[in-house]
């Protein structure tokens, strides 16, 4: 069901900021390739519930089935594959180096969300 929740649209600007700032001033081995991702899982997350009044597991799993399914992507090089990489924006948006350590951080990213969601 649709809704608009201010809260979650709030944070959902807030971490995209954040996202950004990382992207462009950020150039490390740990906050970039992995705060980032955790980040990101929760950026998603935020988006689906300013929007639609939906479970919060039922986001979070499908939030994780969705990014593990972009690594998987990035397995099998699809972004060469299907001769995106001349969209900059969207072959940044896939990516296109597979890491188990990504996996590793979307999961933490939505266990965060799943514990915050349960404290409030």
């Amino acid at each position: 069901m649709f809704i608009f929740n201010k809260r979650y649209f709030y944070l959902t600007i807030i971490l995209f900021l954040i996202e950004v700032c990382i992207a462009v001033f950020v150039n490390d081995s740990f906050i970039r390739p992995f705060i980032g991702d955790a980040l990101v899982v929760i950026l998603i997350y935020c988006f689906i519930k300013a929007f639609w009044n939906i479970h919060s597991s039922l986001v979070a799993l499908s939030v994780f089935a969705f990014s593990c399914t972009i690594e998987i992507f990035q397995y099998f090089n699809f972004v060469n594959n299907l001769k995106l990489q001349k969209y900059k924006i969207l072959a940044v948006a896939l990516g296109s180096v597979f890491d188990w350590k990504d996996i590793i951080a979307y999961a933490i990213g939505i266990v965060t969300v799943l514990w915050l969601e349960n404290k409030t």
